[in-house]
């Protein structure tokens, strides 16, 4: 009888054991749920956030673009009207002792500035011109001279070709004014 007792007495501490995992796992179960759904709210704001932060810098993009637009518009207009010099100035220098004439120390000296910009010429320079037309000669050259290794002779041409009619074309546009001599 005792067994019997003890085995009826383990069954129902058993049953009651089990019951309280079941609730305790059914509870774990939903915290498990509400967590996830917490989770998931968290990952839609963040969503959320990145769109928004998108869609602002599209607008800031749309603005910087619309604002370069009307610049590059503002100084192709600038550029398109001509500029007009409405003031010269002529530098004279003292001819000292000797001018013959008592009033005339001071002649012009043909050298008149003007204030604004000088407008740039279009087309291409002598340095350009000379660069392409000894690089294509001196290739040429170099590719007859050269009889082993055609090839060689021809890029070397080019290059020493190339550098002589750049040189050239260069004091050309320095006695045109298009460059700036050295000093």
């Amino acid at each position: 009888m005792r067994k019997i007792v003890l085995a009826g007495f383990l069954s129902v501490f058993l049953m009651t054991a089990c019951k309280k995992d079941d609730r305790t796992a059914e509870k774990s179960l939903e915290e498990q749920k509400l967590e996830f759904q917490a989770r998931q709210l968290d990952i839609e704001k963040q969503k959320l956030a990145i769109e928004k932060e998108k869609l602002v810098y599209e607008a800031q993009k749309k603005v910087d673009s619309i604002s370069e637009s009307k610049k590059s518009k503002a100084a192709a207009a600038n550029n398109a009207k001509p500029q007009i010099i409405r003031e010269t100035k002529t530098v004279y220098r003292d001819r000292g002792s000797n001018s013959n004439s008592g009033g005339g120390n001071y002649a012009d000296n043909g050298n008149s500035s003007s204030q604004g910009t000088t407008q740039k010429k279009k087309g291409w320079s002598k340095a350009a011109k000379g660069t392409a037309i000894g690089a294509v000669g001196g290739a040429a050259l170099g590719a007859i001279v050269a009889k082993k290794n055609r090839g060689l002779g021809a890029v070397i041409g080019g290059v020493v070709g190339g550098a002589t009619g750049y040189t050239i074309g260069r004091a050309g546009d320095r006695k045109d004014g298009r460059v700036q001599p050295r000093n």
